[in-house]
């Protein structure tokens, strides 16, 4: 039964890893571009998640899940608004200026990010402390899912399930899916580019820092680093299952996480080496990813 407790784990990881991802897929789909500064969003709704927990929690007089709606909500509000105030600052205007500029940018956001956490919230370890009601669980087949487990496993796929939803059901999807295609020729057909691209980086790190807020709830510690680790991985999940495609970064979170997991019950101390070795064998097979990356399609 011990590899199916390690499979529950890797999917509960893998899911997080999943949401990170869609920021990064989602940018590149529209702008071509590597936003290299989304893991350290992702660790800003962490850190910003550790400090709504201590103030709604006593607001709320005890009642653990209202704080936890009250602050996943603003997370994703506060999240999302950084990531509009990056994209209006560093990258609107080089958006014309060819693909390396925007990309040491992102770099550049990215140091400021985790400088700034290191600066507000210090470079030492964070317990992450709630008061949620987290006793019960399941228990299958004499595997143990913890209510921890379940809430992100729920969350997580409400969310992404969500995502997809607006992106192939609404007409603001279909124009995210036109501008992906060809920025001018969406703007012939009336699209707005820019606020379409605007809508973009406000999702995209709104999962992300609802992401940071279940690792926080999940592991009961932060580290000011834990964007650049988390990012690489949600980056790596996202080329894995296919750069600029919405269900491949889903899958590829999953098949990250589960591939971490299964490594982990090997050997503790190879598990990211064995994780990125599954990575490569993949790539290798499937160069543009298990789904493919999103190319030029009739909308």
């Amino acid at each position: 039964m011990d590899i199916f407790q390690q499979v529950v784990n890797g999917l509960t990881v893998g899911s997080i890893y999943a949401l990170v991802a869609l920021g990064y897929t989602m940018v590149y789909g529209v702008l071509k571009m590597i936003n290299f500064a989304h893991g350290d969003l992702f660790a800003l709704g962490a850190y910003l998640a550790l400090t709504l927990f201590g103030v709604t929690t006593a607001a709320s007089s005890g009642s653990g899940w209202l704080a936890l709606l009250v602050v996943a909500l603003a997370v994703a509000l506060a999240v999302g608004a950084a990531g509009l105030a990056a994209e209006r600052i560093a990258y609107r205007p080089l958006r014309h200026a060819g693909r390396l500029p925007p990309l040491v940018s992102a770099l550049g956001v990215s140091v400021f990010l985790q400088n700034g956490i290191m600066l507000v919230w210090g470079a030492r370890p964070r317990a992450f402390q709630h008061n949620l009601s987290l006793e019960a669980g399941l228990t299958l087949f004499g595997v143990r899912i913890s209510a921890m487990q379940i809430i992100i496993l729920v969350f997580a796929l409400l969310l992404m399930v969500a995502l997809y939803l607006f992106v192939q059901r609404t007409k603001v999807g279909a124009a995210m899916r036109a501008i992906a295609v060809d920025h001018e020729t969406a703007r012939l057909m009336g699209i707005d580019v820019t606020r379409i691209i605007q809508l973009v980086f406000f999702i995209g790190p709104a999962l992300g820092g609802l992401a940071g807020m279940m690792v926080g709830l999940y592991y009961h510690q932060l580290n000011f680093t834990i964007g650049w680790s988390y990012g690489l991985k949600a980056f790596t999940a996202a080329i894995l299952g296919g750069i600029g495609n919405i269900p491949g970064a889903m899958v590829g979170g999953l098949v990250l996480g589960l591939a971490e997991a299964l490594a982990a019950g090997v050997s503790g101390q190879w598990k990211d080496a064995i994780a990125f070795v599954v990575l490569i064998l993949i790539l290798v097979v499937r160069p543009t990813g298990l789904l493919g990356e999103r190319v030029a399609e009739k909308i």
